[in-house]
């Protein structure tokens, strides 16, 4: 009886854990939902600093009477260990946004691009 309730355990702490190895396009479409929706906890889990506050003082501005589904469609994805680029589309924009993600810990986080950097596609 001790062991089934160790092992029931164990699977409710697996089952609330959630996934934590995100690909880059499913963090993209995680900060771009949570970025639209408000979330700002979850925008700030999945961005690096500096990606966060970027996306923060335009949230304002580009949120407003945006959110719901964002119907995310990946179009091009690339990376290597420690970057990765990801093109995609949204119901909330017309044109194609882009994101440059950083692996930091394990995982990937959206950041900024630099002033005069582009991305590969």
């Amino acid at each position: 009886m001790k062991r089934i309730a160790i092992f029931s355990l164990v699977v409710f702490f697996l089952s609330c854990a959630g996934k934590q190895d995100l690909s880059p396009s499913e963090t993209s479409k995680i900060v771009v939902e949570s970025f639209y929706n408000e979330d700002n906890t979850t925008l700030k889990k999945h961005t690096t600093p500096e990606g966060y506050e970027g996306l923060k003082s335009i949230q304002d501005l580009m949120a407003a009477g945006k959110s719901g589904d964002s119907n995310f469609k990946m179009l091009e994805e690339t990376a290597d260990d420690k970057t990765a680029w990801v093109r995609f589309t949204t119901s909330y924009e017309e044109n194609p946004e882009l994101f440059k993600l950083l692996k930091v810990d394990g995982q990937w986080k959206v950041t900024q691009q630099g002033p005069r950097e582009k991305g590969p596609f």
